[in-house]
């Protein structure tokens, strides 16, 4: 048996639902993420890699195309998303990423988005059920896992609302498949989430109290 095969055994069972490695590792990387994530740190991305690599190994190594192409989309958007946290000029004062609301353009490209994002995947779902076991909800919490990528890599607060609407679906989606400790997980997330947003939140009023005072220091100098 091959690494990439073992990655599709089961690692525990909890609560009657089999977990096998892949899942067990993927999950772990993207509380870690999310984790760093909520924290600022630019390692947010190459952790949010990590994980898609090991599910695309985990899809590939069990013959599951549509897995694998949604991974591989998930994969861009992080490596996109790093290389934006990266650029000087998305950095604050204290080095990490400077947070702050969309503006209304932005939200309602995001909304906008997302709403056709889900329906042409979700369409796409239906006709090729084989890509998916659940076409709309599968649809909507992979297009708003995007979108909430999206919104990080910009810096968005609207970030943690996008991953909020994921977890209000995620988890009873979890809990009446049967999945008891994905819907764990997408607690443990939801919890994250709460905490990320209410961080972010703050930090932007900092941000622009900040802001406010050096504009007045600057004033000041040249009066």
């Amino acid at each position: 048996m091959s690494a990439l095969d073992g990655l599709q055994q089961e690692a525990f069972q909890l609560l009657g639902q089999q977990v096998i490695w892949s899942d067990m590792i993927g999950n772990l990387l993207g509380l870690a993420a999310l984790a760093l994530g909520w924290r600022r740190s630019i390692l947010t991305w190459p952790v949010q890699l990590a994980a898609g690599v090991v599910l695309v190994l985990a899809y590939h190594s069990a013959q599951l195309s549509g897995g694998v192409g949604k991974q591989l989309l998930v994969i861009a958007v992080a490596v996109w998303g790093w290389r934006q946290w990266r650029a000087r000029e998305a950095k604050g004062d204290d080095g990490a990423v400077r947070v702050r609301f969309g503006t209304g353009r932005e939200r309602l490209l995001l909304v906008a988005g997302t709403a056709l994002g889900t329906a042409a995947v979700g369409g796409l779902f239906t006709l090729f059920p084989q890509l998916s076991w659940s076409p709309w909800a599968d649809a909507y919490i992979f297009v708003g896992t995007l979108a909430a990528m999206y919104a990080q890599a910009r810096g968005l607060v609207e970030f943690w609302f996008a991953w909020l609407l994921v977890d209000l679906v995620g988890v009873p989606l979890a809990f009446s498949s049967g999945l008891a400790f994905s819907g764990l997980v997408y607690l443990v997330y939801l919890v994250l989430v709460l905490w990320g947003l209410r961080d972010w939140w703050l930090r932007t009023r900092t941000t622009e109290a900040a802001s406010a005072q050096r504009v007045r220091a600057s004033e000041g100098a040249v009066a």
